[in-house]
């Protein structure tokens, strides 16, 4: 199992990242936050109340720190920490909604299946938004120096936004599918 994980992360390793195109690092970069933000996801289902949110948080830091490597930034993990806290604290609504949910992980029965809907939702489109803001911002030319969240407050936002419909919409083509 921990050999098909890594074979997964180092996928691209036939084209060394220094010989990527930026279209092709582009493409990778990509398909490293959709994984991210689909392990977000499931981890939010973690029954633990609080113990959630950290591992949504570890995974949210391996993911800029893979992104650095890729595009060649140097990686801190306390920069990379202080930078998560900074855009996840741009993002009020998501992450009071993280705590929020985790939170009702307390009351038996009722909060704990309300939580189970949220969690993994709010983890996966906060970890899309994250990685799409460092995408961004990497391709820019970037560093995590100065990398500053408010600026991308709105890109955030918009790409939230794009997970939730794409998630939408695909529960409305599955639930299609099923239906037929």
């Amino acid at each position: 199992m921990a050999a098909k994980a890594s074979a997964s992360t180092t996928a691209h390793d036939d084209v060394a990242e220094s010989d990527m195109t930026p279209e092709q690092r582009k493409e990778f970069a990509n398909q490293l936050v959709n994984r991210f933000a689909i392990w977000s996801g499931v981890a939010g289902l973690i029954p633990m109340p609080v113990l959630d949110v950290f591992a949504v948080g570890g995974l949210q830091l391996q993911m800029v720190r893979r992104l650095s490597q890729l595009y060649s930034v140097n990686f801190s993990e306390n920069s990379g920490k202080a930078i998560i806290a900074s855009l996840a604290g741009s993002m009020i609504p998501t992450t009071s909604g993280l705590g929020a949910a985790s939170t009702m992980k307390f009351v038996p029965v009722i909060g704990t299946l309300t939580a189970s809907f949220l969690m993994p939702t709010l983890s996966a489109g906060a970890t899309y938004a994250i990685g799409r803001a460092f995408i961004q911002h990497f391709e820019s030319g970037g560093t995590l120096l100065d990398f500053n969240a408010p600026d991308y407050r709105e890109f955030v936002r918009s790409q939230k936004e794009m997970w939730e419909s794409r998630s939408k919409a695909k529960g409305a083509t599955t639930g299609a599918a099923t239906a037929s």
